[in-house]
């Protein structure tokens, strides 16, 4: 097997990912703390043509160099928008019929691989503080809640990895 060259990748141009049939998916960034993730976030949306990345609270906004370093230009292509509430944001999304979905640790959570999208159904999914996840108001405001199955003796990923997990999981689901 040989390596391909980024020339044969036949990536699409930024104008042509803006003009792309996108993911019904939304992506929630609830208090993000670290540059790195949020950058991360931004690249993972772009592989999976994500239609929009929320930034609420204290998670930072681009341009800025050390979101920059991970997002290796997505912010230029995934739509995105600051929100200082959660909260209002997701009962405006409901409100509009977007299924919101918190990525959390919960009582009577589905389990990812359990769970089956719904057709034509446009989701948001939440991904909270690299410490004290979502915000407990906000998973009482979410339609449901998923939790990632995790096997080993640590019971969290970063939220980068979640993010990865999750959109590529629902990715291929609704594709």
């Amino acid at each position: 097997m040989r390596k391909l060259k980024n020339s044969e990748l036949d990536r699409l141009s930024i104008e042509e990912f803006k003009q792309s049939d996108k993911t019904r998916l939304i992506v929630i960034l609830d208090n993000i703390r670290s540059l790195n993730n949020i950058g991360s976030v931004f690249r993972t949306s772009d592989a999976f043509l994500i239609e929009k990345i929320y930034l609420c609270g204290i998670t930072a906004t681009p341009p800025h160099k050390d979101i920059h370093k991970t997002a290796l230009g997505s912010t230029e292509t995934v739509d995105w928008e600051y929100v200082k509430s959660t909260l209002d944001l997701v009962e405006k999304l409901k409100a509009d019929g977007i299924k919101v979905i918190s990525i959390e640790q919960a009582e009577n959570a589905t389990m990812l691989n359990d769970f089956i999208p719904q057709p034509q159904t446009t989701y948001a999914i939440v991904f909270g503080n690299e410490v004290k996840g979502v915000q407990q108001q906000v998973v009482d405001a979410s339609d449901m809640v998923i939790e990632i199955p995790q096997y080993g003796t640590k019971h969290s990923l970063n939220i980068s990895v979640s993010c990865g997990v999750v959109v590529w999981d629902l990715f291929c689901k609704l594709k």
